[in-house]
């Protein structure tokens, strides 16, 4: 019996993803759960698990191909009765008389050795991709250039990228095919940057695609107010000093985001507008009392926005941790969709590139993102005379339509107070 197997949404209301590489082959036999296809989405790279057992008769799309949402992507020759073809029919019962399962769906079928009921097929199994082992990453590259390594019979972790960050160009894959052939550089005497080609394209992938749509209809949606206020964090900086060396954050790496998060979580309790949501096709305005606090990480595949959950019942070593969790994972390319969905309010931390304020926008869905510049020393007012202070500017930007002038200021006030003197945090909140 032939089955076509549509690719499902893979995450929350996504409409497509690109097809990265096959695992399989037209005539393989496959068993339920074994993985068929590496895919992209707009919110992590995952493998796309087979719903069935049988053999591939067909696969719709070649690597770099975008498949929209419902489209066929495998078909199967499924054993069964002739015509049970419809969406009720799931494959045959093994050997051991139980009825194959995907990870996390359904039972063994009850007493080994009689007939096994039909069951519908489930969901397939999606998980987050990890490094390949070799490298400590996957290999970047464009879709074209990983067509055309497949085509000429390389692997991608055998050549060496000579990219921005070490992405695989066209020219590295040519190079490893036929080692002397020359390819297109630019004219004698020229230099361009990197020595690359003068010219280069890579096509706009799932992650680029979803920022700049949620940015463009954040910005165009949402009316930004920016505000920004600079402060002398040198008392925190000091406390963080003094809590490496304690027992409990031993282990742990403590951060000024670390210490900014925790104020912002402090601070959401006093002026909760900041926390909200607005609904305006429903015409309500949605007070959220927990937070699921944003980090903004920038990764090889773009800018991804995990939460830590429940944030606000966590301490500063809780936070700690969680930060630590989601930048690791962010790095390795092994978020899940639980981590990057659902998010409340964010923190950005720019400081780390050097730069001292800017005006982010805010994330879809959310009403603030506050945004950490580099920790700088400079000459400062401190008990009434100039001294050489650690000085911090904060950058916030909220929705207006939920937030008014004097909430926003007086959160990004209270935020500064922790920062300027953390023990304040024991009488104001």
């Amino acid at each position: 019996m032939l089955k076509v197997f549509n690719l499902p949404d893979l995450g929350e209301g996504l409409t497509e993803s690109e097809l990265l590489d096959w695992k399989v082959s037209v005539g393989d036999t496959v068993t339920v759960n074994q993985v068929l296809a590496e895919v992209e989405t707009a919110k992590a790279v995952v493998e796309l698990s087979s719903p069935f057992e049988g053999t591939i008769t067909a696969l719709h799309g070649e690597p770099g191909a975008v498949v929209a949402v419902g489209a066929p992507i495998v078909s199967f020759d499924l054993p069964g009765e002739p015509g049970q073809d419809g969406p009720d029919a799931a494959a045959p019962a093994r050997s051991d008389g139980r009825v194959p399962t995907l990870v996390g769906y359904g039972a063994a079928a009850e007493g080994a050795g009689r007939p096994a009921r039909r069951a519908r097929a489930a969901e397939p199994v999606v998980a987050p991709v990890r490094p390949t082992p070799a490298t400590g990453e996957r290999p970047r590259s464009t879709p074209p250039v990983r067509k055309l390594a497949k085509d000429l019979g390389l692997h991608l972790e055998a050549v060496p990228g000579t990219g921005p960050g070490g992405v695989v160009t066209r020219d590295d894959v040519t190079r490893a095919a036929e080692p002397g052939r020359p390819v297109e550089s630019a004219p004698s005497g020229t230099r361009t940057l990197g020595g690359r080609p003068r010219t280069e394209e890579e096509p706009i992938r799932s992650v680029r695609k979803a920022t700049a749509a949620a940015m463009t209809a954040s910005a165009f949606t949402a009316p930004h107010v920016p505000e920004f206020l600079t402060v002398d964090a040198t008392e925190s900086l000091e406390l963080l000093a003094g809590l490496k060396g304690h027992r409990e954050f031993r282990e742990l790496k403590l951060t000024p985001l670390t210490l900014v998060a925790r104020a912002a979580c402090l601070a959401l309790e006093r002026t909760p507008e900041l926390n909200a949501r607005w609904d305006g096709e429903n015409g309500r305005i949605i007070r959220q009392n927990y937070v699921n606090l944003g980090i903004a990480a920038a990764t090889p595949r773009g800018l991804m926005v995990p939460n830590v959950k429940d944030a606000q019942a966590l301490d500063l070593a809780g936070l700690a941790r969680g930060v630590a969790e989601l930048t690791g994972a962010a790095r390795e390319g092994a978020l899940t969709r639980e981590q990057l969905t659902g998010g409340t309010f964010t923190l950005t931390n720019v400081g780390v590139f050097g730069v001292d304020a800017g005006t982010p926008i805010i994330n879809p869905g959310e009403a603030g993102i506050l945004a950490l510049g580099q920790v700088r020393r400079m000459p400062w007012e401190h008990r009434g005379e100039i001294a050489l202070r650690q000085v911090i500017t904060l950058s916030l930007s909220f929705d207006h339509r939920l937030v008014d002038g004097e909430q926003g200021s007086r959160f990004l006030a209270d935020v500064g107070a922790v920062l300027r003197r953390p023990g304040m945090a024991l009488a104001l909140f």
